[in-house]
């Protein structure tokens, strides 16, 4: 980054969605990676005093580490640029594309990424229609197994695989806790994949693909935040066409969705070797247990320098 020790970086991290322990975590790992490469960076949780410490100390660029709503749903970013202040990750505008998942599926598949198939439904057509009529038709049209997930949110929270139809009711009930949508879809079989996706000025470029595997075969919020509940392979164990495949449709769901400097794409890969999109995260999960700063050590990177280099994209896509 050039004159990257005279930068001065604020870090948010914190927030009070369901991921706060993730975001310090996160938010941990970037300030020790810039500050390690003589970088002043200062830590700020988004509280109500944070507008006007941003507005009186006015920092180079800030770099959320925020997930969950507080960081990713695009009204933080929003306010950032209404105050004129560079930031890495996406735009606010982006953002809110990306943290609606039916949204994000959709360009996705309109860019030509498979999507499975499958239905949205809010809470309050789940209710006036009546809970037994609607279950009955959803397992009619997307017999299980299925997967149900809240429209909106991260780090697993309200997932459920259903293999059982009797286990749909306890599910969507599970997934309307954290959002007033809901998502059913089809399951796709297959490897499980995150790529990450980095610009730091010559493009978006595809970080090597790591396969995902549970100790017990479900993803979800212990697998991924505690160390051993997961192996996970840095590159994936897929063959050369499939290792393309799933580079290029990263990129494509990254370009189609207008996202900037780092975005991480969760794909599951079918014995066809056929990537199916599941969602993208407009700011990865940065902690010593998360896929991207896997994927940047695989691929030979030393993190605060990306970091750095990320800040420094923001501050000249901002000026341009």
């Amino acid at each position: 980054m050039t004159s990257s020790e005279s930068r001065t970086v604020t870090v948010l991290a914190g927030g009070i969605s369901h991921e706060r322990d993730v975001s310090l975590r996160s938010g941990r790992r970037v300030v020790d990676s810039l500050t390690a490469h003589g970088i002043s960076v200062s830590v700020h949780d988004p509280d109500a005093a944070l507008l006007g410490h941003l507005t009186e100390n006015r920092p180079d660029v800030v770099f959320p580490a925020l997930h969950g709503a507080s960081g990713e749903d695009g009204a933080l970013r929003g306010l950032l640029e209404a105050l004129d202040i560079p930031f890495v990750g996406s735009s606010s505008a982006a953002s809110r594309l990306a943290w609606d998942k039916p949204t994000a599926k959709e360009l996705a598949r309109r860019a030509g990424v498979h999507t499975p198939r499958g239905i949205t439904l809010s809470h309050d057509a789940f209710r006036e229609l009546g809970a037994v009529g609607v279950l009955d038709a959803i397992s009619e049209e997307h017999p299980v197994p299925v997967v149900v997930k809240p429209a909106r949110g991260g780090s697993a929270h309200g997932v459920t695989v259903v293999e059982d139809a009797s286990d749909l009711p306890r599910a969507m009930v599970d997934a309307y806790t954290y959002c007033d949508d809901v998502i059913v879809e089809q399951k796709i079989v297959g490897t499980e994949v995150a790529v990450g996706v980095i610009d730091t000025g010559d493009g978006p470029t595809a970080l090597p693909a790591t396969e995902i595997v549970p100790r017990n075969g479900v993803y979800g919020f212990e697998a991924r935040y505690n160390a051993g509940e997961t192996t996970f392979y840095t590159p994936a164990r897929l063959d050369a066409t499939a290792t393309e495949a799933v580079a290029t449709a990263a990129v494509a769901v990254h370009e189609a969705l207008g996202l900037r400097h780092l975005s991480r794409v969760d794909l599951i890969v079918d014995a066809a070797g056929t990537p199916w999109f599941l969602e993208v995260n407009v700011l990865p999960g940065l902690t010593e247990t998360s896929l991207v700063p896997m994927a940047l050590d695989a691929a030979g990177y030393e993190l605060g320098l990306v970091y750095a280099a990320l800040a420094e994209k923001a501050i000249t896509d901002h000026a341009a």
